[in-house]
């Protein structure tokens, strides 16, 4: 047999012939973890590779539904793509809740959501991180929100999407009680994700995601939805001069659909002033352009691309810019349809969309004049 010489050779691809690909790679890294904690295992899926210089994003879902039912139409569209190349993203499942979890035993103490908060610091320790910028919907941007509050080192930034900040009031427990003995547990966590338009309106929209749903381990399910009805009131106060109150000290971006049923409670929120509220009909692209807008307004991506939105609004010269084409109501991010409470699809009608953005004299100069720059104080568009 003839001896085979093996000589090294030039590699085929070198970073300055492929700007970017390295970074490309990365994205594709996918890694799943289970975090031991106090209250049970955390089940963990990382995307990407972390950076040293920047955080991680970290998402936490709704009630009914898993990361990818809520997260992957988002992060999977092609706006999302210049964000991912700069940041990785840590998605994080209430225990119980992710794909194939096993049934917990019966007499099981599910975690409240206080301790569910608690479980987040040692997610960090466990992936090495120091900060993140936390991403939630409903139940998720409730258990973030307290995170930041308790451990406000960790947290750079927050987009809370449909948060209801305070308890569970006597009537809602009562209706949600009499509710719960005529409707199935699908029916019930169907009227938390969607409006009575919605519902009423968009039946192939409901239909995809009572799938979603009854695909859950029911069991796990009750129990992570009775943790959130028994939720406590934030307790935070909105910021006046000269007093020490109870309130985030992040950047934090408040987003909620125009029909969704967390609408009242986000309006009426009692966050302070250094978050910037958007009402309106959202949907992936929208979603993504105000995401990058906060980023930047952080110190992050300077160079990123300019948006739809701002190439709007240097064609107008004006805060009101009216956006063409079709566009949903939604809550989570994925497919077409009339009105949605989910970020995606496409509509036959258009709505206005407010969104009010405040500086606030206590945040970090740098970050707030970049967000400045990024957002209008006061913008009103055309959605």
């Amino acid at each position: 047999m003839d001896d085979i010489q093996v000589v090294e050779s030039k590699p085929l691809l070198v970073d300055r012939e492929l700007p970017g690909l390295r970074e490309a790679v990365q994205q594709l890294v996918v890694k799943e973890h289970d975090v031991e904690t106090p209250y049970g295992r955390i089940h963990c899926t990382m995307k990407g590779v972390p950076k040293t210089e920047r955080p991680v994003i970290l998402t936490y879902h709704d009630i009914g539904l898993n990361h990818k039912t809520c997260w992957d139409s988002l992060f999977n569209h092609e706006d999302m793509s210049e964000i991912m190349q700069h940041f990785a993203v840590c998605h994080v499942e209430a225990p119980g809740q992710h794909e194939g979890a096993n049934t917990f035993s019966t007499g099981y103490e599910y975690p409240s959501m206080d301790q569910l908060s608690e479980t987040l610091p040692l997610v960090l320790k466990h992936f090495g991180l120091k900060s993140v910028l936390g991403m939630g919907i409903g139940a998720g941007a409730y258990i973030l929100a307290r995170f930041a509050l308790n451990s406000p080192s960790m947290v750079e930034g927050l987009v809370l999407i449909n948060i209801n900040p305070c308890a569970e009031g006597w009537m809602d427990w009562a209706a949600h009680k009499i509710s719960g003995w005529t409707n199935a547990m699908t029916d019930l966590v169907i009227t938390h994700l969607f409006g009575k338009e919605e519902i009423n309106h968009n039946p192939d929209l409901i239909a995809r995601y009572r799938n979603y749903i009854i695909d859950m381990n029911q069991f796990n399910l009750q129990l992570f939805v009775k943790a959130y009805e028994s939720r406590r009131d934030l307790e935070i106060e909105r910021p006046v001069p000269g007093s020490n109150v109870r309130t985030l000290k992040c950047p934090s971006l408040l987003v909620v659909g125009d029909s969704s049923p967390a609408v009242d409670a986000v309006v009426r929120n009692p966050f302070n002033r250094s978050l910037y509220l958007f009402l309106f009909s959202v949907q992936p692209g929208k979603l993504t352009e105000a995401f990058k807008y906060f980023i930047q307004g952080m110190g992050y991506m300077p160079s990123a691309s300019m948006t739809r939105l701002a190439r709007s609004r240097t064609a107008s010269g004006s805060s009101i810019t009216s956006f063409e084409g079709n566009r949903s109501r939604s809550h989570t991010h994925e497919g077409n349809r009339s009105r949605s409470h989910t970020n995606e699809g496409n509509r036959s009608r258009s709505h206005t969309a407010e969104a009010r953005a405040h500086a606030d004299g206590s945040a970090d100069g740098t970050a707030t004049n970049n967000m400045d720059q990024a957002v209008p104080k006061s913008t009103e568009v055309s959605c």
